[in-house]
């Protein structure tokens, strides 16, 4: 743990830096003499200190290989776990101890002989949010951080906008970043995502804005990093061997031998990056390799004149060097093709410049130009690119112990390029692609015609065929997207049935004209059989990978129409009907969906969008996505009926729960009828009232809803048991009906027919006593399935507060706070209310009528804006508090 000024401490109470180190590393830093260089850690939402573990150790391994020559002390923020993924009110707060603790750290160097001026930030999740954060702070000096690499990042937009300081901390950061470019060029950014198996942070986030500066920012997948080729979940991108392999010698190969730190020089620092996250040569990293070289040793020298040529080595000592002659293939093919299965970093293909009649006498080195694969390393060569070249050399080394294989090909590009569109979307995957490659080609190229929306997904099935039964390298199978770094790798036995997923991450910008290529490294005696299919279920994942952190707008949108309707049938029929029957009848998606899709449309128009921003109405979130290409108007569709699938059985679930509840308190207790107090305002409950409000005002604005939720939800027990112990009383009436009739009507003839009709009449309001109490009940039960949501929407800041009681005792700032007290004075009313009241109120209609309204705003407005949704459903229970009072 690294001591920090008590004036920070003072400060940042939950807040500690601490330095990573194991064995003897530790034991010698325990003074804090450093001498390394420095890189910061930041843990994101939830996060530990302790997850620098991986990359500090793996560092200290690579350090000793070097003899300490260089060596990283790797740094750690403790931010006490805290939820900032979801509460975004301690953002600012974390962004500037982060600051505090870049300043502390580098005052540990002071007076070293290669003290270094600055600091590497490595960040996970929020903790990379966080990282660029800090240049939007006033004091911040940007020299201070010149490389920061953040892993599963959510860059773009929070996950779940559940708070207003969340949105306003990404809208800060994104338009400093976008505004002030020119001013971060000295500051290199890799963000690189976890690809399809991140569940909680999909890979679009990570993506850096496109406005930002692309000569010093790059975005990846883990999937299409070099020597990863893998997809991670949100956690163990911090912990993936390969990844972290990937940039501790990115890490190495960015140190300056003169200053002893990470250089300064930011072309460099992109060229480290590119060539260990992007594409990989399968080289050691050179800053400036040789433009020339000369071939030379007492090696045989062997002309190949064929265009297609395979070679394998096994145990030989004795080097060679293959030429393929250029100036006879030029005319009839386009590229050459070659690939080897020794996957060494030394260089093994190059280029002729001067030659003689024997040998090659000084060449360029084409290794440069290779790319890694987890099988083999490859390089493709357009021949009009290269015509000062005489040959290609391929160097074979002794191979001692070793067995690889060579192949080499000369092609037309025309001949490898097959054109494949791709199913309809709406085909269902009921019909199919299917394309046959016959030729014995080592390279095919597919280009997936019309394949650029990321609603689009597809299953590829590729079935490999050879014609001789022997030993065999696999095929290589690798579905390229030109305009973003997320490429997926799928290595497959021959032959062999193979099932690849296609779908995207990021949507095809509108400036780019490029097509997706499913690249097949192939044998060559083997046939391939493509098939592709549209996938249903890949795309209903693809709505819930971008829009399911928007289902919660839907759902209450559904429980809200319902509610609606409930009043409408206490209108007509003075009666509240049933919650289940009325979401069937009322909550229609075509009373919502097309006002929104017109509204978008119309949006398109100058003149719309004048009288829009005339109004100072806020942008449309449908809009907004729509113009990102993340937004098609079938999806709302069926996020519609996904929200009211689940509004459905949340009030199953709500009716079960009430009855379970009731049952065991009329089993348990038995009390009698609840006595009906018509007093709505009492002087008990305006006590209730501000003591709750003092609650939220002196702690969490969430905690009081809580308190007030809990209170609606034994009122409504109550209420329940009531009504089922008048039902009960009355079933025991039942029984004697006939018998009470018989003695009405005899009571009319022998005595008088006044008396009779008094207990007729006592048995009928019973009967409307109960049905009066159950609609009532049927009222409160839809209230406090809205509420609920209120409450769920609000729990992050609940449990954030309770995390962080032991620093403070009151949530500063608070997003719920004025919302907490304005729902305490309308709850403690409304849980006292019955439809009785409302009945009569000369407001009952619009309040009937002003939910179908509030559900399209707040479809409009909140889905990617989740904490509007609540001020939405209290506009609305405001005015129900109103009937019972007008």
């Amino acid at each position: 743990k690294i001591k920090l000024p008590k004036k920070t401490v003072r400060r940042y109470p939950a807040y500690e830096l601490y330095l990573y180190g194991e064995g003897n590393y530790a034991e010698a830093n325990k003074n804090l003499i450093l001498t390394g260089i420095p890189v910061l850690f930041l843990p994101g939402n939830a996060g530990s200190y302790k997850q620098v573990r991986s990359l500090g150790s793996i560092a200290l391994r690579k350090a000793e290989d070097v003899d300490f020559k260089y060596h990283f002390n790797f740094f750690s923020v403790n931010f006490n776990e805290e939820l900032v993924a979801l509460y975004g009110g301690s953002l600012q707060r974390q962004t500037k101890f982060v600051h505090e603790c870049i300043k502390v750290i580098l005052e540990l160097y002071r007076d070293r002989e290669f003290a270094p001026t600055s600091v590497a930030i490595i960040g996970h999740s929020m903790g990379g949010l966080v990282a660029r954060a800090l240049l939007t702070l006033k004091n911040f000096r940007p020299e201070l951080i010149n490389l920061l690499i953040t892993q599963a990042t959510p860059h773009v937009a929070p996950v779940m906008p559940l708070d207003k300081y969340l949105t306003d901390f990404y809208t800060a950061v994104n338009n400093h970043w976008i505004l002030k470019a020119q001013d971060l060029r000295n500051l290199t950014t890799l963000s690189v995502a976890g690809g399809f198996r991140d569940y909680q942070v999909r890979s679009g986030l990570t993506f850096l804005p496109r406005l930002s500066q692309h000569d010093s920012a790059l975005s990846v997948v883990s999937s299409a990093v070099p020597r990863a080729w893998a997809s991670t979940d949100h956690l163990s991108i911090v912990w993936c061997k390969e990844l972290i392999l990937a940039m501790i010698r990115a890490f190495f190969d960015l140190i300056d031998e003169n200053t002893r730190q990470i250089t300064e020089d930011p072309k460099k620092r992109m060229s480290v990056l590119n060539h260990h996250f992007v594409r990989h040569p399968a080289k050691m990293f050179e800053e400036s390799p040789d433009a020339f070289t000369e071939l030379t040793g007492a090696f045989t020298w062997i002309k190949v004149k064929t265009s297609k040529w395979t070679y394998s080595v096994y145990n030989d000592s004795n080097g060679k060097y293959f030429t393929f002659p250029l100036a006879s293939h030029r005319k009839s093919y386009s590229h050459i093709y070659c690939q080897n299965s020794m996957l060494d970093t030394s260089s093994w293909i190059y280029g002729c410049i001067n030659s003689n009649s024997s040998m090659c006498l000084e060449a360029t080195d084409l290794s440069w130009r290779a790319e890694l694969l987890p099988t083999v390393k490859v390089v493709i060569l357009k021949l009009q690119d290269y015509p000062s070249l005489s040959h290609v050399v391929i160097y074979v080394q002794p191979a001692v112990g070793n067995k690889f294989t060579l192949d080499c090909e000369f092609f037309k590009e025309d001949s490898r390029t097959v054109w494949l569109p791709v199913t309809p979307l709406f085909s269902f995957g009921l019909s199919s692609r299917k394309i046959l490659l016959n030729s014995t080609g080592l390279l095919y190229n597919v280009q997936l015609q019309h394949f650029d929306h990321i609603y689009q997904a597809f299953k590829i099935y590729i079935e490999s065929h050879c014609h001789l039964l022997k030993e065999r390298k696999p095929s290589v199978y690798r579905l390229h997207i030109p305009w973003s770094h997320e490429d997926s790798v799928t290595v497959a036995k021959v032959p062999s049935f193979t099932e690849i997923s296609a779908k995207l991450h990021v949507a095809q910008p509108g400036n780019d004209s490029s097509v997706p290529v499913l690249n097949i490294y192939s044998s060559s005696d083997c046939q391939y059989e493509i098939i592709l299919k549209t996938s249903l279920l890949q795309i209903l994942g693809q709505i819930i990978r971008f829009h399911g952190c928007s289902l919660p707008v839907y759902v209450v949108a559904n429980i809200l129409l319902t509610y609606g309707g409930q009043l409408s049938t206490l209108i007509s029929t003075g009666q509240c009907s049933e919650f289940s029957l009325e979401l069937v009848r009322s909550a229609k998606p075509y009373k919502v969906d097309p006002v929104i899709s017109i509204v978008v449309f119309l949006l398109g128009f100058n003149w719309f969008r004048e009288i829009w921003d005339s109004l100072s109405l806020p942008e449309v979130d449908a809009a907004v996505l729509s113009s990102q290409d993340a937004w098609f108007p079938l999806v709302s569709l069926i996020l519609f009926l996904f929200g009211a699938g689940i509004a459905y059985w949340s009030g199953v679930f709500f009716s079960s729960s009430l009855r379970l509840f009731s049952s065991l308190w009329l089993t348990l207790i038995r009390p009698s009828v609840l006595q009906k107090d018509n007093k709505l305002i009492t002087p008990r409950r305006v006590c209730v009232v501000v003591s709750l409000a003092l609650v939220s005002w002196t702690t969490c604005g969430a905690f009081t809803i809580f308190i007030i939720y809990l209170r609606y939800v034994f009122k409504v027990i109550k209420l329940h048991v009531s009504v089922r112990a008048e039902q009960n009383t009355l079933n025991g009436v039942e029984h004697s009906k006939e018998t009470s009739q018989n003695a009405i009507k005899h009571t009319v003839k022998k005595q008088s027919s006044v008396d009779g009709t008094s207990e007729a009449t006592q048995f009928l309001c019973n009967n409307r006593t109960i049905a009066e109490d159950v609609s009532t009940l049927r009222m409160h039960v839809t209230m406090l399935n809205l509420f609920t949501w209120i409450v769920l929407l609000n729990l992050p800041s609940l449990i954030y507060w309770l995390k962080n009681l032991r620093y403070n005792i009151r949530l500063d700032p608070d997003p719920c706070r004025s919302t907490a007290i304005i729902l305490v004075s309308i709850l403690e009313i409304l849980m006292n209310s019955s439809t009785s009241e409302v009945k009569l109120s000369k407001l009952l209609r619009m309040a009937a009528k002003v939910p179908l309204p509030l559900s399209v705003a707040m479809l409009a407005f909140g889905r990617t804006h989740l904490y509007k949704v609540p001020h939405f459903v209290t506009f609305s229970l405001l005015l129900h508090v109103l009937c019972c009072i007008v």
